[in-house]
């Protein structure tokens, strides 16, 4: 489908397309920047891209044009993919495509503040995940990794045109037919910070608003609280050592992450992990998008007032977290997926106890439903707050059981299989309306697809090692380090250069607990990657909350973002 895009792209643009590729099976094309708008608009209203994924900027500094920005476009109506780059020279800017895809925004202010790279047009063009008083740009090549820098003072999301404009807004809004209101001044509207410290925000957030008594006018969020330089220090570390550093982006679900990364750079190196460590992929990932979903609806359920749920639900997690204890000496950061397979097997009995605590979850669901899906204060706190359409969903770059609350059934596991997904029969749970109780109900519903996932892959879990037979790529067994110059030198070149990925990128994805997680990888034919770029779901959902909070009152506002599932570690990595 790809390939035949790329040709009529061809056949429309002509000489404008400049060049294209195909990668390990994603597609590409090269434009001119002056082309870069016209481009991308065809690409939306007649080949059906109706999602821009993620916009990637790539360090270039030996070339003339130093900088390379690939903007990642998906279909979801016609299942396809294509990445369109364009090239661009230190301080030259990039039109932007933010009155195409409203998840540009964010990707696009991502771009300019790790790597300067303006871009014309922007409405907002300023720092995101870098605080506003940092210098340089860290994800540039010549920019020292070591090199600490102290910000302290907050930024002031509002000027005061912001707040006199707002104020009108306020008046406009309030005013009835055949009512007259006093004019609403600028004095009259508090300035409110929802986070970082407020104990209602999930994380390191801030949302920083305008209120007309209760009611919110107008919202601006500011990230980048914990920003840890995933990206960054993933260029400082061998393939090989990234992997823990997975565990810390989304901390609720880390296997989900191990497991997406280790298949992404399986796919530059053109390795298949056996079929052992496929099921046991999926086992242990269903397992974290469960936990993840209890975090989720378990906290999105006492913020809103209903505290007995709490322990119907988040003592199953705790349950789970002991077999996963068991499995890999580790709860919340378990580092035990590999490149090339696993860490090490499942233990003795981990089938048995699974399926045990997998019954104990139904019957926290049957209890948890029967106290909340007919409870009027539920229904009135949840049912139409937050709403948000399915084509405003896609525009803003949403996926995972957010999109799928506003009734579009896509899942990355139905979709484009990988680990043997398509193998197992579960449904894809979906909404109707997208606001704050379909999100909630639609995890719910997925917790007992994944369980349905489990019990089948447990049930035909095949035999075989759990691991590729490939030097290059896998540790050699202790006995052989111990006992063969061979086993010594193979692990000792695997430890200190790392795997040697070929030279060349690829992107590779999968279902995470909330919605598209992506790597794209660049290697430079080194043990270290040239470039890795996260694509984390819930960064353009995030980008959506000022919007959706717009309008509601304070309360809202919290319910709202507890069922985005908003993880902070993702968010800003």
């Amino acid at each position: 489908m790809s390939q035949k895009l790329v040709e009529r792209l061809r056949q429309e643009f002509g000489a404008r397309i400049l060049g294209e590729a195909s990668e390990h099976g994603d597609e590409s094309v090269t434009v001119a920047r002056d082309d870069l708008p016209l481009v991308l608009a065809h690409l939306r209203d007649h080949e059906g891209c109706e999602q821009l994924s993620d916009v990637v900027g790539i360090d270039h500094p030996g070339r003339q044009e130093r900088f390379e920005v690939v903007y990642l476009l998906r279909s979801l109506s016609r299942r396809h993919r294509i990445q369109v780059r364009v090239d661009v020279p230190e301080d030259e800017a990039v039109p932007s495509a933010c009155g195409l895809y409203r998840s540009a925004n964010w990707h696009e202010r991502e771009v300019y503040d790790l790597f300067g790279v303006p871009f014309a047009g922007h409405p907002d063009l300023r720092r995101i995940l870098c605080h506003h008083e940092f210098e340089g740009h860290a994800l540039r090549k010549d920019y020292p990794i070591e090199q600490g820098q102290e910000c302290t003072r907050p930024e002031k999301l509002f000027s005061d045109e912001d707040i006199a404009h707002a104020a009108r807004r306020a008046n406009e809004v309030s005013a009835q037919p055949g009512v007259v209101l006093d004019e609403v001044h600028p004095s009259d509207l508090l300035t409110v910070n929802l986070g970082p410290s407020h104990p209602a925000m999930h994380g390191a957030l801030r949302a920083e608003c305008l209120l007309d008594g209760e009611t919110i006018i107008e919202a601006r969020t500011e990230i980048g609280y914990i920003h840890r330089c995933f990206e960054k220090e993933a260029e400082d570390h061998t393939w090989a050592q990234v992997m823990p550093y997975t565990d810390r982006l989304n901390y609720c679900s880390a296997m989900l992450n191990n497991s997406i990364y280790a298949m992404a750079v399986e796919k530059l190196l053109g390795v298949e992990a056996t079929p052992r460590a496929q099921a046991i992929r999926v086992i242990v990932s269903e397992l974290s998008r469960i936990i993840d979903h209890l975090v989720c609806i378990c906290a999105n359920l006492v913020d809103i007032g209903a505290l007995t749920n709490y322990w119907y639900l988040y003592n199953v997690r705790e349950s789970i977290y002991q077999s996963l204890e068991k499995l890999c000496g580790s709860r919340l950061t378990t580092n035990y997926a590999r490149i090339g397979g696993m860490s090490h097997d499942l233990y003795p009995g981990f089938d048995e106890e699974i399926k045990a605590k997998l019954q104990e979850m139904e019957q926290g669901i049957s209890d948890v439903m029967k106290l909340v899906a007919r409870n009027r204060i539920f229904l009135d706190r949840t049912v139409g707050v937050g709403a948000i359409s399915t084509a405003d969903a896609l525009s803003w770059g949403y996926t995972g059981p957010c999109l799928r609350a506003t009734g579009l059934a896509w899942d990355l596991r139905k979709e484009a299989p990988y680990s043997g997904y398509d193998q197992y029969e579960f449904d894809v749970p979906t909404g109707e309306n997208g606001d704050t109780h379909d999100r909630i109900m639609v995890r719910m519903a997925e917790m007992i697809q994944s369980r349905r996932i489990i019990l089948q892959a447990l049930e035909n879990l095949p035999s075989g090692p759990v691991d590729v037979d490939d030097a290059r790529v896998i540790l050699p067994p202790k006995a052989k380090v111990y006992g063969s110059i061979e086993g010594v030198m193979n692990q000792f070149k695997l430890i200190y250069e790392g795997i040697q990925v070929p030279a060349g990128r690829g992107y590779g994805f999968g279902e995470g607990a909330n919605g598209e997680l992506g790597f794209f990888c660049v290697s430079d034919g080194t043990g270290h990657p040239y470039r890795m770029k996260v694509r984390p779901p819930c960064f353009p959902i995030f980008s959506s909350y000022a919007e959706l909070i717009e309008g509601g009152m304070v309360p809202d506002a919290i319910a709202i973002l507890g069922s985005l599932n908003i993880i902070a570690g993702e968010l800003d990595r």
